[in-house]
């Protein structure tokens, strides 16, 4: 998997370096940085500008890359284990699924699953979500329906935000031990019916305003922060 950004490269090497396998660069750094690189015992390659944007698809890498071993997914069976869950029942935008992944792990959502999804590009979320993908569990599961049903056996309530939902205002919070999975779906098809059906709870944000369209990740910190706090 490769990675850029200065911000998120620097990251990787503080937080997680053995992840690293190759270090990249396509401009000149700070001698005491490149010390830092060259204690890893990886791998230094001097990218031609031509190369670094091939490998950035266009994006600002600031001249920063890391190869890094494949991204491993979490085994549903330990985010069976876990109280607070959140599951993405048919995201796919790496920019909103990247968002959400960095507020749940800041507010302490213990693990995600990305489900009625076959592939995800791991690369593009790492990025969005600062690199915090590789901080919490993160699962794949092919469908949404069954999922569902999987959590319900093992004790999970489950919660789904919907437009007709109650208003969180007259919810309470969830307690360190509940068990609670929080379903997001995708802004255009939103959770889908056959979901919607097993759920416990639907919740809504209440506006102040009639606009009722909320961006998925703005709208998963909200709901998340009320449920837990």
């Amino acid at each position: 998997m490769i990675i850029y950004g200065k911000q998120i490269v620097l990251y990787v090497l503080e937080k997680h370096p053995h992840l690293i396998e190759e270090v990249m660069f396509s401009k000149e750094i700070d001698k005491k940085l490149f010390s830092k690189f060259l204690k890893l015992g990886k791998k230094i390659i001097k990218l031609d500008n031509m190369k670094a944007q091939g490998l950035s698809k266009g994006g600002n890498h600031q001249g920063f890359f890391l190869k890094l071993k494949e991204f491993e997914y979490t085994d549903i069976k330990d985010i069976k284990n876990m109280n607070f869950i959140l599951v993405l029942d048919g995201l796919t935008d790496v920019g909103n699924i990247g968002a959400i992944v960095r507020t749940a792990y800041s507010l302490g959502v213990e693990g995600i699953v990305a489900s009625n999804v076959r592939t995800l590009n791991n690369s593009g979320i790492f990025r969005t979500s600062a690199g915090s993908l590789i901080d919490v569990p993160f699962a794949l599961y092919p469908k949404s329906v069954d999922l569902a049903n999987e959590l319900q056996q093992y004790g999970f309530a489950l919660i789904g935000a919907t437009m007709d939902g109650t208003d969180l205002k007259k919810y309470g919070k969830i307690e360190k031990t509940d068990k609670v999975a929080l379903f997001l779906g995708s802004e255009g098809e939103g959770i889908s019916p056959k979901v919607q059906k097993k759920l416990d709870l639907k919740v809504s944000i209440g506006m102040e305003h009639d606009f009722n369209s909320l961006n998925v990740s703005v709208a998963a910190g909200i709901l998340i922060y009320n449920l837990k706090k």
